[in-house]
């Protein structure tokens, strides 16, 4: 049956348009949203009630590789530096060596449960490895869920940086599998040859797209979002020509570009934030579709016994190793080990063994679309219930801060935060120059009982005003917070 490509386009924006409007409704129940975009492609599958045929995984792979590029590449922006700066090494140790000791003890649980061959196993175990970027990016931030210890970044950061470390694991697996006579050995200096290309080309490529947005000056607006897109594809593509890692190289790149300051970077930001959404709802109605319910049933045992090994036993493992290293308690130790979702990035993984014709990869496939399920019904609906049970969430006691929409020629580098003064401030009842607060700070609004106030040097503080601070920097709103006796919660 041929479709022609007002038919594609048809059902395409129908699909977009269920997706979204079931999230919005089942979304209150507390079903993450790419379980339900998942589960409309299956429906509309042909297995479900739509009836869409569509078997092509060379296709689904491609679409999963741009739309994991993008996603990447959005949450790289979003990354703020000083947020992980303290969890760096933290978040590296996740990203490498966890991913590579969760994808051997998963490989040698599935090669002893299935029967499989131990680099069989290991295929399965490297696919299923790294925590999903889109999965965790939209969890965490739909639901505004709040940590202490710096546990958002840290999860943040390790989802952003351990998908090269998978996708190597991936694609060196399946080359063993289908090489009988390569040696694994020749994998360890292309994995350092990999990463370091990748990193490298991250930073060149982060300051070259830098520069390139501050001196083009584009006349049209409505280009710099098209320049962006060409020079994040150009970065994937070009890494990849160098035999690098192209993911890694596009997330160093966003994260470089995203703590700079650039010419209109918060039209840029919501651009890419929107990209990422509209990139993560096809990816998982693509791999909704691409998969047949029926083929799942012969697994489900086994799929189980995998699934509940992945989350109970391999992650957690694979986590307080890691972190064994740093100072970190048990219950952080335990909470990170429970948000290791998996989601569409798994899947598209699983694809590459399918496109190579390895032997048993329709069952690795079907094992793999039903770890992901498992990992997101059971994960992605507890984690607010988990930080809550381990005593580890915390309102965002953070003070609110307003980035300028204005778009201008130049670096705009103030910000203007919102703080509220408690009553038992020490400011209360002192006048805003007897505060001493930095010369290039300014008080520049107070909302006082709903009435705002425009202050001076003689203005009085009373309590709960809400004051509007320019500041420079984060060093600055340090000394005004400390001017106002207020003390920063231990997660700014």
């Amino acid at each position: 049956m041929s479709f022609t490509i007002e038919d594609i386009l048809l059902g395409a924006s129908i699909l977009l348009f269920l997706s979204i409007l079931i999230s919005k409704s089942l979304g209150r129940l507390g079903i993450p949203a790419l379980l339900l975009f998942l589960g409309v492609g299956m429906l509309a599958g042909s297995e479900g009630i739509g009836g869409i045929y569509f078997d092509d995984s060379r296709t689904a792979q491609s679409m999963g590789t741009i739309a994991l590029t993008l996603i990447l590449f959005s949450g790289g922006l979003d990354t703020r530096w000083e947020s992980t700066r303290p969890v760096l090494w933290r978040g590296v140790m996740l990203s490498t060596i966890g991913v590579f000791i969760t994808a051997m003890l998963v490989g040698v649980f599935a090669a002893y449960m299935l029967n499989f061959s131990l680099l069989e196993g290991l295929l399965l175990g490297a696919i299923v490895s790294s925590t999903d970027a889109a999965a965790v990016f939209s969890i965490l931030r739909s639901k505004n869920i709040g940590l202490k210890n710096n546990l958002r970044p840290t999860l943040e950061l390790e989802s952003g940086s351990n998908d090269p470390m998978a996708y190597f694991l991936t694609v060196s697996f399946t080359f063993l599998l289908i090489n009988q006579d390569a040696s694994i050995w020749n994998l360890v200096p292309m994995f350092f040859l990999q990463m370091t290309i990748g990193a490298v080309m991250g930073v060149v490529m982060g300051r070259a797209m830098l520069w390139t947005i501050n001196k083009i000056k584009l006349e049209q607006e409505g280009l710099y979002p098209a320049l962006t897109l060409a020079m994040v594809i150009f970065t994937f593509a070009f890494t990849n020509v160098l035999n690098g890692n192209g993911f890694l190289s596009v997330y160093v790149a966003a994260v470089i570009l995203g703590n700079r300051n650039f010419i209109h970077k918060r039209s840029l930001t919501k651009f890419y934030d929107g990209v990422a959404w509209l990139m993560q709802i096809l990816m998982f109605l693509t791999l909704g579709l691409l998969v047949f319910p029926s083929h799942m049933i012969p697994v489900i045992g086994v799929g189980i016994l995998i699934s509940l090994f992945l989350i109970f036993v391999a992650r957690p493992i694979s986590v307080f190793l890691s972190m064994s290293f740093f100072n970190t308690t048990f219950q952080d130790k335990l909470y990170v080990s429970w948000v290791g979702l998996r989601g569409a990035v798994p899947i598209v993984f699983a694809t590459y063994p399918l496109l190579a014709g390895v032997e048993k990869s329709d069952m690795i496939f079907n094992i793999v679309f039903f770890i992901v399920l498992t990992s997101v019904l059971l994960q992605g609906t507890t984690l607010t219930q988990v930080a809550d049970w381990l005593k580890l969430s915390e309102r965002d006691s953070k003070p609110k801060k307003y980035q300028f929409d204005l778009e201008m020629g130049w670096d705009l580098k103030n910000e203007l935060t919102e703080i509220l003064l408690p009553s038992e401030s020490a400011a209360i009842g002192k006048s805003l120059v007897d505060l001493q607060l930095p010369k290039t700070t300014l008080i520049v609004l107070i909302n006082r009982n709903g009435k705002f106030v425009t202050p001076n040097g003689a203005t009085v503080l009373e309590p709960h005003d809400v004051l509007f601070v320019m500041t420079d920097h984060d060093e600055e709103l340090l000394k005004v917070n400390q001017a106002l006796g207020i003390i920063e919660s231990s997660n700014t």
